[in-house]
């Protein structure tokens, strides 16, 4: 799923669920490897000014439900891989089990589920296993060995937080976020995407150079969203082309 991946984030029924799936859409025509789709929260501890808006936004007007009809109405236009972000409590209110199905039979490739830490995610990571869901788990710069070793059996590929803090964009990356990719590619075996922070074509050339088999870009994305509404979909083809310059550029 992750090799020299461009990882585009959307909010999910953000600004409407037509909408979400013309964004994913045009971001995997102009060269997005693989579309994270959050799903909004009232309390989203991990992210930053520009998504917490977005979710306050998609809240007015939002059910779970609708993030498996996204996913199907893309999935009928797309075999782009597809991981659905949420935090556990809304997993946990219709049923972990019940959820898990529904998402993999929507289409959905995989499950970050950000507040869940892989050391109480047993019950879950053995529903997700016994579906054929795929799972992600985070890893911070502070990640230790033997955690990041139970991270790696665990997940797809792991998710490593570029630094310390919630999801924004940034002017550079941080010097944190090289050593932490350096040590997590030389402790796992599974594919390292890096997210938080990256909002640039050179930032994404530099990760890609650096080891990361794939990159996270969510926040600017979401801003530009943020300013457009459903007018951002040129604005989001232009900045997904350019991502992808940092890509293709490394090579």
């Amino acid at each position: 799923m992750i090799d020299k991946s461009l990882v585009v984030f959307f909010t999910a029924s953000y600004p409407s669920p037509e909408k979400t799936v013309e964004f994913m859409l045009t971001a995997s025509e102009a060269g997005a490897d693989v579309i994270e789709l959050g799903i909004p929260f009232s309390d989203p501890v991990a992210d930053g000014k520009t998504i917490q808006e977005s979710y306050v936004r998609a809240l007015k007007n939002f059910r779970v439900k609708q993030v498996f009809d996204i996913v199907r109405t893309f999935r009928g236009e797309s075999d782009k891989p597809v991981v659905i972000m949420s935090y556990f409590n809304p997993i946990y209110r219709m049923g972990v089990r019940d959820f898990v199905e529904r998402a993999y039979s929507s289409g959905v490739d995989a499950m970050l589920v950000v507040d869940l830490p892989y050391d109480e995610a047993e019950e879950y990571a053995d529903i997700c296993s016994s579906i054929g869901m795929d799972t992600v788990f985070l890893a911070a710069p502070n990640t230790s060995e033997e955690r990041l070793r139970a991270i790696d059996e665990l997940s797809t590929f792991i998710y490593l937080v570029s630094t310390y803090g919630v999801t924004g964009e940034r002017k550079e990356i941080s010097p944190l976020a090289f050593e932490a990719l350096k040590r997590a590619k030389n402790i796992c075996k599974k594919p390292v995407a890096v997210g938080f922070g990256v909002s640039k074509a050179d930032h994404v050339r530099q990760l890609i150079d650096a080891g990361a088999d794939g990159v996270v870009v969510g926040s600017a994305f979401i801003r530009i969203i943020n300013e457009k509404g459903g007018s951002a979909v040129e604005d989001i083809r232009k900045l997904t082309l350019n991502l992808k310059s940092g890509i293709l550029g490394s090579y």
